[in-house]
């Protein structure tokens, strides 16, 4: 027998997807930080719980009714906040589909959006891949990548 791929589903996150957020996001390959390291910078699941209930700012990708990636936005600052899969579930599409979804709804609201990352990671080539080109080199040498409409 053949082996079934599930179908992805794409969504606005909800409070209930937060936990899965945060269990994602603390067993990333690159840049992986704890929940204490979260906290330190002042990400924590209240805080984001109230952002997700506050404005649709996370789209969450669903595999067989389990969060598998997700992707939050900061509207203000028109800029990409996160995006981070599943380890288990990476190279399947799961992040261009969700960079679509922030994308779209970062550009409903300006020309030119932005996203901060590190040089010569996985994900500075996955953006540029993407059509993102690098603008500066900004505190810590991060990169900021710019795109637009």
């Amino acid at each position: 027998m053949g082996q079934t791929q599930s179908a992805l589903i794409i969504g606005v996150a909800t409070a209930a997807d937060v936990p899965a957020m945060f269990d994602i996001r603390t067993r990333v390959r690159e840049n992986a930080l704890t929940r204490a390291q979260l906290a330190e910078l002042g990400i924590t699941e209240p805080g984001i719980t109230d952002a997700v209930q506050a404005d649709d700012c996370a789209f969450v990708a669903r595999m067989d009714g389990r969060v598998v990636g997700f992707a939050m936005i900061d509207a203000e600052a028109a800029s990409l906040f996160a995006l981070f899969i599943d380890p288990a579930r990476e190279r399947m599409g799961i992040g261009r589909r969700l960079l679509a979804a922030a994308e779209e709804a970062l550009f409903a609201r300006a020309d030119r959006i932005q996203l901060d990352t590190q040089p010569g990671t996985r994900a500075d080539g996955f953006y540029r891949r993407c059509g993102w080109q690098v603008e500066a080199v900004i505190d810590g040498g991060d990169i900021r990548m710019t795109k637009h409409r």
